[in-house]
């Protein structure tokens, strides 16, 4: 997720939920060829506190995806994932993301690309096809052939875009005509999601559930493991919360500095409150802090 999963996103995941995979933000293997300061310090993570550490990137020159894939594989991921899936209209506009389904000899040719430069898996994220689902299998098996090691599928096409919700039948069918882990994803708001939804599918993939409720991770990574789907953290007061927020802003300030930190932090803080009492009152005042201590100082009072 673009301006959510960043390093100090990741490393409060994998502190709440140990078992998950972690993902980057999806990256332009255009900017990753040229070496684009900003993007190349997108892919900074942490080898101890991050592992399995996935950078998804995107784009459509086959070139750019060979060289952006060796500095991937050079700077220590755990693999790459190709975004064929974002619905985004600044995105497809260009040929990327979902609009590869349109263009499914390009699609395979930057997964073998990928392929050939390095020796880690590429995985694929897409949809369910870009205007109806019977796209799926075809499209998917033309990515296993041309080398694809995994494939997570979004339960939309890409015309539905959010709307509507997520239908995993095909997903559940897809898995039965190909030889490699298929992931689900689609509408996972909690543990009972994942379990409900897992069927036949090698795991689930979570994300826009995941903002503002973090902490769902280590419900659905216990469920997974375990069925167990009663006594989760996101029936917790906000107030015994308010430790991993503070603990979310630390690690922002600690990898980016407190003016930078603290404003990107802004958009998880109005996230973190969403649903409770008086949360218009204190997402205007969150959406302004400026310093960690603003944001104690807020919070706290809270806890109270």
């Amino acid at each position: 997720m673009a301006g959510v999963t960043d390093a100090a996103y990741r490393q409060l995941t994998k502190e709440l939920a140990p078992d998950a995979v972690v993902y980057s933000e999806f990256l332009s293997t255009d900017a990753i060829h040229y070496g684009a300061k900003k993007t190349m310090g997108m892919m900074h993570f942490d080898p101890e506190k991050e592992r399995p550490f996935i950078v998804q990137i995107f784009g459509k020159d086959p070139e750019h995806f060979l060289s952006a894939a060796k500095v991937v594989e050079e700077m220590g991921a755990d693999g790459i994932d190709i975004n064929m899936g974002c619905p985004a209209a600044r995105v497809t506009s260009s040929c990327h993301g979902s609009a590869l389904m349109k263009n499914p000899e390009l699609a395979c040719e930057l997964v073998r690309s990928a392929k050939e430069a390095v020796k880690i898996p590429v995985s694929v994220k897409t949809r369910l096809g870009w205007d109806s689902s019977d796209e799926l299998i075809p499209f998917c098996k033309g990515l296993v052939e041309a080398g694809a090691d995994a494939l997570a599928i979004h339960g939309r096409t890409y015309h539905q875009k959010y709307s509507g919700q997520a239908d995993w039948e095909p997903i559940y069918k897809l898995k039965e005509e190909v030889s490699i882990p298929v992931i689900g994803n689609g509408d996972v708001k909690n543990a009972q999601d994942a379990i409900d939804k897992l069927g036949n599918l090698d795991g689930v993939m979570i994300g826009r559930g995941t903002f503002g409720n973090p902490w769902v991770m280590k419900d659905i990574c216990k469920a997974l493991k375990s069925g167990d789907t009663h006594s989760t953290i996101d029936e917790m007061p906000f107030k015994e919360k308010i430790p991993l927020i503070l603990h979310h802003c630390e690690l922002a300030v600690e990898l980016k500095g407190e003016k930078r930190g603290m404003l990107e932090m802004r958009k998880h803080l109005a996230s973190y409150v969403k649903g409770i009492d008086g949360a218009k009152e204190l997402r205007a005042r969150l959406v302004r802090v400026e310093t960690f201590d603003d944001v104690k100082e807020i919070l706290i009072k809270l806890q109270s």
